[in-house]
């Protein structure tokens, strides 16, 4: 086997990194690859599945009241 130079890194050392969380990760995606446009959308759907989430529980009233 060849030894790893530069950035490039074995498969052993990616699986021992600590795993980022997924808000992290999509964050590290949109900026590496200037996808900025990608954040609003997000918001918007974190907004929506808080008020899904919200409509079956007993905060429905004040939720509904919002709108």
């Amino acid at each position: 086997m060849s030894e790893n130079t530069g950035e490039k890194q074995s498969i052993d050392e990616i699986e021992n990194q600590r795993s980022r969380g997924l808000l992290r990760e999509f964050w590290g995606f949109a900026k590496e690859n200037k996808k900025y446009w990608l954040l609003p959308l997000l918001l918007i759907l974190l907004l929506l599945g808080s008020l899904i989430i919200f409509a079956g529980s007993s905060a429905a009233p004040f939720v509904y009241t919002l709108f």
